[in-house]
């Protein structure tokens, strides 16, 4: 019995590491945490790691990796800073297995991608704001990161979605993950372009900030806001109707499906990989009515 009792933390340091690593710090991130532990629960042999960067850089991104494979990390799974960088994403998937979620980098050398179509995600938020502006309206967009592909392809759909309507995307301000600069761009566009009457935050955390700076300058309810995401101050405002709609995404489901993708393929299963190398977690839309089943559906997979 001793010689067993012994032997149990050198077994648990033998067991491979997977580490799921996300762009910027966010409480958007909270869900895919609960995904893991999920994932942990049923993947016994495997130790589990969820890691932030400490800024929502490449370079960030690139040394927390870095640290991770050197350290025998067997896989991946980031949301990309910028789908650019391959250079920095193929040095990492030549260390260890790679995987995408959340912001794809399809030309690198990732093994594949598990995550919201974007483009389709775009589409959606299109879809708010065609419903909430019948007659028109020109839009700012807020997001963290200008440069990755989520951002980029949410634009792309909302754009295309808008076709044949009179709402225009004009521009959209970036805050590089800072959210107390995420606030003042707003503050910053109330002042400087009174024509814009609608406002679309495309992170999660954008849209809080964006119904904060309104709430503040007396604009809530004068301004159409679209968003995405579940935060609470966002659902709480989808439900009193001071936001348009909100695009939801499943988080949960990214980590926990992609662990167990992982697991499987450093097992020497890859049946799960289909030819696109892209598995795609449906987004939805959230108006009002929708938020108390939504909400207590949250609970439930956080086992509240």
């Amino acid at each position: 019995m001793l010689c067993s009792a012994a032997a149990v933390p050198a077994m648990a340091q033998d067991k491979p590491t997977m580490a799921f690593v996300v762009n910027v710090a966010s409480d958007f991130w909270k869900a895919a945490e609960a995904g893991m532990k999920k994932a942990q629960s049923e993947l016994p042999d495997y130790t589990l790691e969820f890691k932030y960067p400490d800024q929502g850089t490449v370079a960030s991104q690139q040394s927390l990796m870095d640290n991770l494979a050197a350290a025998g990390v067997k896989a991946i799974m980031v949301s990309a800073v910028d789908p650019k960088a391959t250079d920095v994403l193929n040095k990492i998937a030549s260390e260890t297995a790679l995987f995408t979620t959340d912001s794809d980098a399809p030309q690198s050398n990732r093994i594949a991608y598990v995550g919201s179509s974007n483009v389709q995600a775009g589409n959606q938020a299109a879809e708010i704001a065609k419903k909430a502006m019948p007659d028109g309206g020109k839009c700012m967009g807020f997001v963290g990161l200008l440069d990755a592909a989520n951002y980029k392809e949410r634009a792309q759909g909302f754009t295309e979605g808008l076709k044949g309507s009179k709402i225009t995307l004009v521009d959209t301000r970036g805050d590089g993950g800072d959210q107390t600069r995420a606030k003042a761009n707003v503050s910053d566009v109330l002042t400087a372009n009174p024509d814009i009457n609608c406002m679309v935050g495309f992170y999660s955390y954008n849209t809080p900030q964006i119904y904060q700076a309104l709430k503040e300058a007396g604009q809530l309810g004068k301004i159409t806001i679209v968003g995405f995401d579940d935060d609470p101050i966002t659902l709480g405002g989808v439900k009193e109707g001071t936001i348009a709609g909100t695009v939801v995404q499943q988080p949960f489901e990214w980590a926990y499906q992609g662990f167990k993708l992982m697991a499987a393929y450093l097992k020497g299963d890859k049946s799960g990989i289909p030819d696109s190398k892209q598995i795609i977690v449906p987004t939805k839309i959230l108006y009002a009515g929708d938020i108390d089943a939504y909400v207590k559906n949250l609970k439930a997979m956080a086992g509240q």
